[in-house]
């Protein structure tokens, strides 16, 4: 790939090619340790077999762990009533996925949002996606604005292209179907990401001025001259990334004097609502041109780029939840949605992680393992490619899931016995596949209990399909 596609790759959905892309296979960590010759010689009992069994952490989970009567998003939900005890009173909920293009990490995505909606009270779903894109399909699930082909196509292009899938078209047209039959208690999108700003969020940053503050307006006028975008995502943030870094730093100079002005004098009371809002898109727009202003050429700027990045995920979140007071669930990345990041040199802090800091209990982290399967990524060549990867090794956290007693499962961490404590907060090898194949990190090392609170494991995967 080209300097900027691997950028995009990395930027605009995470964990991609710029850092560092090695020709790593799926080797794992060695197996965990055995007996001695010598003690594995000694006769063992049947009783002290079955007892050692027991005490396995395979057996020990299965003793907690709910089975999933099946990943797809329709019928019956009853099986999911234990994953609706351990949300409790969570307000955002992260449901990760260990690859960014297998149909059943969509699906299930899917059902437990229809449950969550259904059961919970849920009312919002975030995708790592842009801003912009958001409050389009957001405009879409509320009135019907566009045709959702139409969107879907010019919105999720690029390396964004991963979420123009037939599994999430069937996710929209179900949000869009629920609204339709209960307007007066919508469920909402939310884009959460910062990689581009589309025309829609100037052109209504541009319209509360001329509205509820004429006297700002030739002024954001010339802080915004140049960047409202006339061209595709991907054509944008490519020519975007070829200015020259000082360029760069000189226009988020620029926005970030729009997000000031704005602040001041927001108006009467009457239009604190309209403020707030006009406020959260300029400072979109500003959160896309800081992302920008790293050196990401260097590999310390490009870290600390993956750092910002993370953090301004999760404030749009959670200033979505604190506007609206919806409850959320936010899909992304296992990586993204973690409470401890799962590649500290290059990804200093998770999504997750800034958002249990802003509200606590009020966050739950649910991770999506699989043993086996496929999935979509980019190639070495820059192309998009379908890649299968058999049985997970023997020592990593996937080789032990799978022999829990379920096929598909649901298992809540914090409750594990204490037969499973000791392998849940030991390091193990774990799938982290992102948008190329293979990368540096496909398989780092985690303590799976300090990283999610929760897991759903899938025994098999199939790659999603793909609209485009």
């Amino acid at each position: 790939m080209n300097t900027h596609k691997a950028l995009l790759t990395a930027l605009l959905v995470p964990l991609g090619a710029t850092l560092a892309v090695a020709p790593a296979a799926f080797a794992a960590t060695p197996p965990v340790p055995t007996a001695s010759a010598s003690s594995a010689a000694a006769p063992v009992s049947p009783r002290e077999a079955a007892a050692a069994a027991f005490r396995s952490p395979e057996a020990a989970l299965g003793r907690v762990a709910h089975p999933l009567r099946t990943t797809e998003p329709r019928g019956d939900l009853a099986d999911l009533r234990p994953f609706g005890r351990m949300v409790g009173d969570a307000r955002v909920v992260g449901l990760g996925e260990a690859t960014h293009s297998s149909h059943e990490f969509f699906t299930v995505k899917h059902r437990v949002f229809r449950y969550l909606v259904e059961e919970k009270g849920f009312r919002a779903f975030a995708l790592e996606a842009p801003w912009s894109t958001g409050l389009r399909l957001d405009a879409y699930l509320l009135r019907g604005e566009g045709n959702l082909k139409q969107i879907m196509d010019e919105e999720f292009q690029g390396t964004y292209q991963w979420w123009n899938n037939a599994e999430y078209r069937d996710l929209l047209q179900w949000m869009r179907a629920y609204n339709v039959k209960h307007p007066k208690d919508p469920v909402r999108f939310v884009g959460d990401d910062n990689g581009f700003a589309g025309a829609e969020l100037y052109d209504k940053v541009n319209a509360y001025a001329a509205a509820a503050r004429p006297e700002l307006a030739p002024r954001l006028a010339e802080l915004y001259r140049g960047l409202r975008p006339v061209t595709d995502a991907e054509t944008y943030v490519n020519d975007y990334l070829a200015k020259p870094l000082a360029e760069r730093k000189e226009l988020a100079e620029r926005t970030g004097r729009a997000v000031q002005l704005l602040k001041q004098r927001p108006g009467k009371s009457a239009d604190a609502e309209a403020h707030a809002w006009a406020l959260q898109h300029a400072t979109a727009i500003h959160q896309m041109t800081t992302l920008f202003t790293f050196d990401l050429n260097d590999p310390q700027g490009a870290t600390e780029a993956m750092r910002y990045r993370d953090r301004i995920m999760a404030d749009n979140v959670a200033w979505w939840q604190r506007q609206t007071g919806d409850k959320i669930l936010l899909a992304a990345h296992n990586s993204h949605i973690a409470l401890k990041t799962y590649v500290p040199g290059t990804h200093p802090r998770a999504q997750g992680d800034f958002l249990r800091e802003q509200l606590g209990r009020g966050y739950l982290s649910v991770g999506l393992t699989f043993d086996r399967g496929s999935f979509n990524a980019f190639g070495q060549d820059g192309g998009v490619r379908r890649f299968t990867v058999g049985p997970a090794a023997p020592g990593t956290i996937e080789h032990t899931l799978d022999r829990v007693r379920h096929r598909d499962f649901v298992v809540d961490l914090r409750n594990a016995p204490a037969a499973a404590r000791t392998w849940l907060t030991t390091p193990r090898t774990v799938k982290n596949i992102g948008t190329a194949y293979p990368w540096s990190g496909d398989n780092p090392q985690i303590r799976l209990a300090e990283t999610h609170d929760v897991i759903i494991h899938l025994q098999r995967v199939e790659a999603a399909h793909m609209l485009k």
